[in-house]
């Protein structure tokens, strides 16, 4: 089954939603900020990207900035817990089917795994 993580308040994740409505095939919505991932789950749609962990982060984010970004190193686990602890921070949306994952920024990307 297809799931997407999304942020309803995003255009960019209600546009990759509409892309999976119209594709026709069956996909779970994950409202990943009300239900928060566990380490586990994150850990594996990080490998089915096939990215380091910080490469998922939205470092633009005023908590990132304020809490994390102070000019230090994080190591991978440390950046998954942040990810874990603050969720606006994981980028979005994300689209996982069987061991592939895209992030759908563009949107378009969802199309490269249907």
């Amino acid at each position: 089954m297809i799931k997407i993580y999304h942020n309803p308040r995003c255009r960019k994740s209600r546009e990759g939603l509409q892309i999976l409505e119209e594709s026709g095939e069956q996909f779970e919505v994950i409202k990943y900020l009300e239900d928060i991932p566990s380490e586990k789950e994150l850990r594996t749609v990080i490998d089915c990207l096939d990215i380091k962990p910080i490469h998922l982060v939205r470092k633009n984010e005023k908590v990132w900035k304020e809490k994390y970004d102070k000019g230090k190193d994080m190591t991978d686990g440390e950046v998954v817990k942040a990810m874990l602890a603050d969720p606006v921070l994981i980028e979005r949306p994300i689209v996982v089917k069987n061991n592939k994952a895209v992030i759908g920024r563009p949107p378009e990307n969802i199309n490269s795994i249907l």
